[in-house]
C-alpha cells in the first residue's frame, strides 16, 4: 500500500488494507490525486503517505526483510485474526513463496503443521522447516485428496496458498468442528463448495489479504526478533526476464529478491 482515505471506519480501525473507499496500492492502482496509476515498486525510491511507512530494525538484511511485507503479512495476519496457537492442527496448502512463510510462522507458534505441496520435491524442504508431514497434492488429479481417509476431521486451520481455483470440496472435509479454510491465494471463484460440508462439523471458509500498517510492523518486529526469514534468491534488474521464465517452472526456492542498486557503476 501506499495510501488510503484514513478516515472510513476500517482505515480507523487500523485496516487500512480494507479501505472501503479503495486503498491506493503500489501497482497500476488508481491515483486519488487524479494522476492516473501508480506505476509500482520497481524503483529505488517511491513516494507514500507516512502512516504506511514501516521501520526496518537497525541491523536486519534488507533483501530477506522485503518480503515479510509481502508473504509474511499475508499469512501472519490470519493467522493473528483467527489465533492460531500452540497445539493446534495446521495445514498449508501449496509450499511456494506465501506457503513457506506459512510454515515457518506456523512452527514457531507451536502448532502441529502439516504441508500438502503441489510437488514432491519440496518435501525435504518442509521437514527441515518443521513439518510434522508432507503429503503432496496434485490439482489436476483424479482422485484429488487421498489424504481424506486418515486425515478427515484433523485440522483447526487450513491455509490455502494455491493461485489459481481448485477444488476445494474435500479440503473441508479435514476441517475439525468449528475448523477455518482460509484463503490467500487464489482470487477467481471457488466452487464446488458444499453447503453440508459447512453445516457438518460447524466448519467455516473466509479469505484474508494483507494486513494493516501495525500488523505489519508487528509482522516485521516479529520475524527479526525471532529470527524468522524467507528463503531468498538475491537477483539483478537484468536478470527479472530470466527470474519471471524459471518462476514459470516452479524454479525458484522461495523469493526472488531484485537488487536495484547492482546496476550501478560508480
Amino acid at each position: 500500500m501506499v495510501d488510503s482515505c484514513g478516515s472510513c471506519d476500517n482505515c480507523k480501525a487500523d485496516l487500512e488494507q480494507y479501505c472501503t473507499t479503495g486503498t491506493t496500492l503500489t501497482y497500476a492502482s488508481p491515483d486519488p490525486r487524479g494522476l492516473g496509476q501508480t506505476p509500482g515498486g520497481y524503483a529505488e525510491r517511491i513516494v507514500v503517505r507516512e502512516r504506511v511507512v514501516v521501520k526496518i530494525p537497525d541491523g536486519a538484511d534488507l533483501a530477506s526483510t522485503a518480503p515479510l511485507l509481502c508473504s509474511g503479512i499475508t499469512t501472519f495476519s490470519p493467522m493473528r485474526h483467527w489465533r492460531l496457537k500452540s497445539g493446534q492442527h495446521f495445514a498449508v496448502i501449496g509450499l511456494g513463496g506465501l506457503g513457506h512463510m506459512a510454515l515457518k510462522l506456523a512452527v514457531h507458534r507451536g502448532a502441529e503443521a502439516i504441508v500438502v505441496p503441489t510437488s514432491e520435491d519440496k518435501a525435504k524442504y518442509a521437514y527441515a522447516v518443521g513439518a510434522g508431514d508432507v503429503v503432496a497434492w496434485h490439482p489436476a488429479a483424479t482422485d484429488p485428496i487421498p489424504l481424506v481417509e486418515h486425515m478427515a476431521n484433523r485440522f483447526d486451520f487450513l491455509l490455502s496458498t494455491i493461485p489459481f481455483p481448485f477444488d476445494i470440496s474435500p479440503f473441508l472435509l479435514l476441517l475439525r468442528q468449528n475448523g477455518i479454510f482460509v484463503n490467500v491465494g487464489a482470487p477467481g471463484a471457488i466452487a464446488d463448495v458444499s453447503g453440508g460440508a459447512l453445516w457438518n462439523q460447524q466448519r467455516s471458509i473466509a479469505g484474508s489479504c494483507i494486513g494493516g500498517m501495525p500488523e505489519t510492523q508487528e509482522v516485521v518486529d516479529y520475524c527479526y526478533t525471532n529470527a524468522i526469514r524467507p528463503q531468498i534468491e538475491l537477483i539483478r534488474p537484468d536478470q527479472i526476464d530470466e527470474a519471471y521464465l524459471r518462476d514459470k517452472r516452479k524454479d525458484v526456492r522461495y523469493h526472488f529478491v531484485i537488487d536495484l542498486a547492482s546496476h550501478r557503476t560508480g
